[in-house]
């Protein structure tokens, strides 16, 4: 057995050799140790999965850990770009939440959520709200029955304000639920697993660009798990079912800039160590890549990133002490790192939380050990990728009017914000933080800031959202041509007459749209689809 180990040592060295050549030649890649956790009284421990970064609107990234801090019941702590790090702690006195598996999402209001696996009134757990300055409150305790119990993952905002999460078990007879909250704190379960069929045991969910959320389960009739996606109003539809190829979906899906969502598998694939997974919005599900036990990555317990080359990134927690590697949307799969524990140019061992990306273009992520205090790395790790904009939160969508965050570097006197060459009346807040205004030309497209120092492009699209204002005639008989008035026409692909789609109509203009009336159509609303979404009237339409 000891032999055999050491031979699979000796062929890790040499393919680490190889590899990194090889990636070399790719592109230039720079790893950096920022800092060593344990190496310093109340200092976080251990950063384990789910333990999602957040960016900040001061440019810094904020997550958590499950142990460490004055307590040694998990902290919340700030990396600053350069490796500055400052921790927060938990409480586990009282009604305090404490043991946060679930890592940060930032919301519309500058302020942090996260979530509790302990902790709270009923010991269940909690959903908790930090501040850019560390101030942690407890925002509610789950009852560990109806509400469900064993939360990882963070809540995330919603299109409509709200955060929507997950528990991941619970008691009577409660096999985890969906929840919404408010951001003062009102909780609301849209939807409980039964356990006895379908889906159990969900994990994580992403919101998709329809608004809906989707997200994986670890249980599942005749499966490992599966894929579902949820409405805001708690409809489920089940998407996908795992077997053998795929087992265990820890990891959070992500929808990449082709509309497709990407994940992991902790195990099963051709080898049985793990797999990556794409799959359309309507559950057609294609493994990318099975991963093996040659040395160059296996179990992946986190999730994916898409950065701004298009190529997702992602970290594997197995054999022997972790890796980190690249994947296109084909599959086309590239060792980068190779974690060596203690000594050597890696020091860290078994990644569990998806990487991120910073806006400056250098990504950035921790392992639950290793390094110096053996208690885990914060790492940077840069791919020659130049900095950008991204969004805050579900701010990848809105009609004219709509007022948006933007983090980015850089801002202080920034000339020109366009989304999509309209021109948008804006507003710089600090020199990583500033707003923008959906102008009245915009058509989706990317969102352009013009700053001193250089041209940065968002990581997404922002899909600008159609109106109908007004359209007139109010009613008509089939062949009746009827003119519709609003915003964002532009690229408009379908127009509808209670539910029956025009045969005939032309975008005038971003304002205006011409229809007749078709054959069949009911009376009910005008809609009006467009790559930015669908605009329905506010007013029925009569088919006389």
């Amino acid at each position: 057995m000891k032999n055999t180990y050491a031979a699979r040592l000796q062929v890790l060295a040499f393919v680490i050799i190889i590899v990194t050549a090889s990636a070399t030649n790719i592109r230039a890649q720079t790893y950096t140790d920022l800092y060593n956790l344990g190496s310093n009284s109340g200092d976080p421990l251990d950063p384990a999965w789910v333990g999602l970064f957040a960016q900040g609107r001061d440019g810094n990234l904020y997550s958590t850990t499950t142990d460490g801090g004055v307590n040694t019941v998990g902290t919340v702590f700030r990396l600053s770009p350069s490796g500055t790090m400052t921790p927060w702690s938990f409480d586990s006195t009282g009604t305090d939440a404490f043991y946060p598996y679930s890592g940060l999402t930032l919301g519309t209001d500058g302020n942090f959520y996260g979530t509790s696996y302990a902790g709270g009134s009923a010991g269940a757990g909690t959903v908790f709200k930090v501040t850019p300055s560390g101030i942690i409150t407890t925002l509610h305790s789950f009852n560990g029955c109806s509400e469900g119990s064993n939360v990882y993952a963070p809540p995330i905002e919603g299109l409509d304000g709200n955060f929507y999460g997950v528990a991941s078990d619970g008691g009577c007879e409660v096999f985890g639920t969906v929840y919404k909250i408010t951001p003062s704190g009102t909780l609301t379960v849209i939807y409980t697993f039964p356990g006895t069929s379908g889906l159990s045991y969900p994990q994580a969910i992403a919101l998709g660009t329809d608004g809906n959320f989707y997200g994986t389960t670890l249980g599942a009739t005749g499966g490992y798990g599966g894929v579902f996606k949820i409405t805001p109003q708690g409809k489920l539809t089940v998407l996908h079912t795992f077997t053998d190829f795929g087992q265990g979906p820890k990891g959070m899906m992500i929808q990449a800039n082709d509309g497709n969502f990407y994940g992991t598998t902790s195990h099963g694939g051709v080898n049985g160590v793990g797999a990556i997974y794409k799959m359309t919005p309507a559950g057609t599900l294609t493994v990318i890549y099975s991963f093996d036990t040659a040395g160059l990555g296996d179990e992946p317990y986190a999730g994916l990133i898409q950065a701004t080359d298009g190529k997702f990134y992602g970290a594997a927690s197995g054999y022997p002490f972790g890796h980190l590697f690249q994947i296109t949307s084909t599959g086309t799969y590239t060792h980068l790192v190779s974690f060596t524990n203690v000594a050597g140019l890696f020091p860290g061992s078994t990644p569990q939380v998806a990487l991120f990306q910073n806006t400056n273009g250098t990504l950035y992520g921790d392992t639950y050990g290793g390094g110096a205090g053996l208690a885990g790395v914060l790492y940077s790790l840069g791919m020659n990728l130049g900095p950008f904009v991204r969004f805050v939160g579900p701010l990848f969508e809105g009609k004219v009017g709509k007022n948006i965050e933007i983090l980015g570097q850089g801002f202080t006197g920034t000339s020109k914000v366009s989304f999509h060459g309209a021109a948008a009346t804006f507003k710089v807040v600090s020199d990583t933080y500033l707003t923008a205004v959906v102008p009245a030309a915009a058509i989706t497209g990317s969102v352009i800031v013009t700053t001193p120092g250089r041209t940065l492009t968002s990581n997404k699209i922002f899909r600008v959202t159609p109106a109908i204002l007004s359209f007139n005639p109010s009613s008509g008989s089939v062949g009746t041509p009827v003119t519709i008035t609003g915003t964002s026409f532009t690229g408009a692909t379908v127009v509808t007459f209670g539910g029956v789609k025009a045969t005939t109509f032309s975008v005038d203009s971003n304002t205006q749209i011409t229809a007749t009336v078709p054959a069949g159509a009911k009376t009910g609303k005008i809609q009006v689809t467009t790559p930015g979404g669908t605009a329905i009237s506010a007013t029925t339409f009569t088919v006389s």
